[in-house]
Parts: C-alpha cells; structure tokens; sequence
C-alpha cells in the first residue's frame, strides 16, 4: 500500500482560507480527502499543514494529521518536494513508512479516484520515478505570439506558423492534480516534472489552477455542468 500526502498551508494571499473555503457545498479540501479513501490504493492519507483549524477538519474528513508542518515549509516560496519530503521524513519518526507516497493538491475539485488507482498501476508497471497529470494545451504552442510593450505581436517560432495544426507536436501542460513518487524518487529530491516522469492524461474540462476568484468561479461552472451530466 501508499501513502497519500496532501499540502494544505493555512495561508493564501489571492484566496483566503482557500484549501477550507467552501466549495459547492463542501470544504474544499474534503474532495482531495474523498478520491484518496475511494481509490483504495492509500493504507494512510495524510495531510501536511500548519493550521490547526485546517488540521481539526482534515481529521473531521476522514485524513490523518500525525504532526505539524514548520513555518519555514508553510510560506509562498516553497515548493512541493521540499513539503513531501518533509512529511516523508515526519512519518519515519513515527514509524510509518511506504514504498510509494503520492503527494494530491488540496484544491481539486474535479479529482477522480480512477485516475489516482490507474495513475499507481502504472506506476507500479514501470520503471519511472513519477507518474502524474497532465492535460493537452488547446492551441498549438508552437504557434505561440509575444506582445512588447506597444502591443505589437510577432511569433515565437516563425518558422512554425505555416504549418498545419495536425502536423504539429502535441504539447502538455502539468495539470496540477496529483504527483505519484517512489519512496526514492521523492528522498533524492528529483522534481516530478524534470523530465523522467510518465504523463497520465486527463481531459482539458477537468484541468483548472485555481490561484485566483476568477478560477474558483470557473472551477465552480466546470463542477456543476460536469456533476449534473455525470462526467
């Protein structure tokens, strides 16, 4: 079995409370919590914050929160390894060890659970250190315009603009979900984008980064049609 980890800090600047803030009906993170226990994949599911409000509903929810995140870990300059590995190694003091650990954003709203129990078969089936979500971009990038200060464009890749779309090279965006890890990969601090993990796709109408109202809204819309067409 594996360990889920979700980072859920007390802090947000753009959205505040974000990761309890409720969400259609529930607290934001409970949907994290929710795919983890229906994946049936996680022998614990954990979450790193250092909020004690955040903690008393994450346990409310059905998570495990064995110990507090340092302040140091908690600011918007630290990235999400740093915080895994420091669960990882939280755990080990309290002798709660796994082979795999799978680090699962609080703020996903339209997280599946058979995307986290597919995403760990293939895991399992490979020899990658990372498998994780990625979504198609829904324009060609190679196509891709900048702007100066005068508003005038001009492409990124002339050379590419003559091309038709379909002989284009598909490009993929993290979509920010989840991030499965070998014990290992995540102990030898290898970024789970650095180039040597394995995408698992997912359909761009379940991708939204929610970092500002406007994508809460959006995510919100995107939650609604896709709950009432069973998507």
């Amino acid at each position: 079995m594996a360990i889920a980890i979700i980072p859920a800090r007390g802090s947000s600047k753009r959205i505040p409370r974000k990761n309890i803030r409720p969400f259609c009906g529930q607290p934001m993170l409970a949907y994290a919590i929710q795919a983890a226990r229906a994946a049936g994949c996680f022998s614990r599911i954990v979450v790193s914050t250092d909020d004690e409000e955040i903690a008393d509903l994450a346990r409310q929810l059905g998570a495990e929160v064995p110990f507090l995140r340092p302040a140091s870990l908690a600011d918007d300059h630290t990235g999400t390894t740093p915080v895994v590995i420091d669960a990882i190694r939280q755990l080990d003091d309290l002798g709660i060890q796994a082979e795999y650990y799978c680090c699962i954003y609080a703020t996903v709203p339209l997280i599946q659970a058979s995307d986290l129990s597919t995403a760990h078969d293939r895991l399992l089936a490979s020899q990658a250190p990372f498998v994780y979500t990625v979504a198609e971009f829904g324009f060609p990038i190679q196509r891709a315009v900048r702007m100066d200060a005068q508003g005038r464009v001009s492409p990124f890749w002339p050379e590419q603009m003559a091309q038709r779309s379909q002989d284009l090279e598909p490009a993929y965006q993290d979509a920010g979900q989840f991030y499965w890890g070998s014990r290992a990969a995540w102990l030898g601090g290898i970024s789970p984008v650095g180039g040597e993990g394995i995408g698992h796709i997912l359909p761009r109408h379940r991708v939204v980064d929610i970092d500002t109202p406007e994508d809460w809204h959006l995510a919100e819309l995107l939650y609604r049609v896709l709950s009432q067409d069973g998507v």
